[in-house]
């Protein structure tokens, strides 16, 4: 091609490429129903994966056969999804019933806080409800939390289905791969961008569910300590909304010091809750948490606060919990090609790993001086 047609041709590449990341973004968006139970099986697959061979080394479990641990991890797996089912169902139903006495705290805490600027003469409660709260309505409130909760259970359930039959599956995968690739180089290749998926997204995941679990049991502690109502609940929420990176632990702390709030209509003994959940968060943020996890995910910190904006603008909650190992994922796929390798390195906290070797640096020319 002569090369006075170079720059037309980079052009038309770079429109066709940017419709294609639209029309991408645009079926994310359509398809969201279809794809968020898929892509939560997926990785739901790289934890029992991970985990198994975590049991591997374990004495106690070392001895049974691959195929009987991803058994038993799937049917726990199950088995939490079920629990988790009940904890909403149970829950969603005696904050229902106990909405009248949340919602006369609340009015009685209002009341008191006019009090406290000398206003309690012109406190009329129904005024300030109308005027300025609009009518706290407590049962449509937490009737709408319960039904948000309840519908993302049920795209769980449509994931343990999808789940249980990639697992299935995945062991006649490298057959596939080899027949649907014939070229034997690019089928390595291939293999080789998956396993190194397989590896960070699977070890990032597995030690992120452990960490959430403890995160999870050390609140649930907290919480009973205190007497907040549904405990389990609150620490589920936890667990699940520390998968959000920076700005998960703080959602995940508001939720039960406001039901410590209404529920006792104290603010002094919301902020000891809110104390004792903080200094937990802080202790697996700040310590335990780059302990356990390291480098697994090697990303900048603002490509996951922007990923965080972008996934959960797709698929709001689900997608702010799925951003880091999707974009993970992009990542590594971004690296296996030398023509994408520049945006892995942008994207990338730590570009080491891209750097050539010392003895290949010593190689290189030196920069001419015209």
């Amino acid at each position: 091609m002569p090369a006075t047609s170079d720059p037309a041709s980079r052009l038309i590449v770079l429109s066709l490429s940017v419709l294609l990341v639209i029309m991408i973004g645009w079926l994310l968006m359509v398809g969201k129903s279809i794809l968020m139970p898929i892509m939560i099986a997926i990785l739901s697959v790289y934890v029992i994966a991970t985990s198994s061979k975590a049991m591997a080394r374990w004495p106690v479990t070392r001895r049974l056969p691959e195929f009987l641990r991803k058994i038993l991890l799937g049917l726990m797996f199950i088995l939490v999804l079920a629990a988790l089912n009940w904890v909403v169902i149970v829950t969603a139903r005696d904050l229902v019933a106990l909405a009248p006495a949340y919602q006369a705290n609340i009015e009685r805490m209002i009341t008191q806080g006019f009090g406290l600027f000398g206003l309690e003469e012109n406190a009329d409660w129904e005024t300030i409800a109308e005027v300025v709260f609009g009518r706290i309505d407590m049962p449509m409130v937490i009737g709408g939390l319960a039904g948000s909760v309840g519908s993302m259970v049920g795209v769980l359930v449509l994931a343990v289905v999808y789940a249980v039959f990639l697992a299935a599956e995945a062991t006649g995968f490298a057959h596939k791969l080899a027949v649907a690739l014939p070229n034997r180089m690019q089928a390595m290749r291939t293999q080789a961008v998956i396993e190194a998926i397989n590896a960070r997204i699977g070890d990032y995941l597995a030690v992120k569910t452990l960490i959430n679990v403890i995160v999870g049991t050390l609140s649930w502690a907290v919480l009973r300590l205190f007497g907040v109502d549904h405990a389990l609940f609150w620490a589920l929420m936890i667990g699940l909304l520390n998968y959000i990176p920076y700005f998960g632990s703080l959602f995940a702390v508001a939720f039960p010091v406001l039901m410590t709030m209404v529920q006792f209509g104290s603010i002094q003994f919301a902020l000891l809750v809110l104390g004792s959940l903080t200094a937990i968060n802080m202790w697996v943020g700040n310590w335990l948490e780059p302990r356990m996890i390291g480098g697994k995910v090697n990303m900048s910190p603002f490509v996951v606060v922007a990923a965080l904006s972008f996934w959960t603008t797709l698929w709001g909650v689900a997608g702010a919990i799925l951003a880091v190992p999707m974009t993970s994922t992009l990542a590594i796929i971004l690296a296996s090609f030398t023509q994408t390798r520049p945006f892995a390195v942008l994207l990338a906290k730590d570009v080491s790993e891209f750097e050539p070797p010392r003895e290949r640096l010593a190689e290189l020319p030196e920069p001419s001086s015209q």
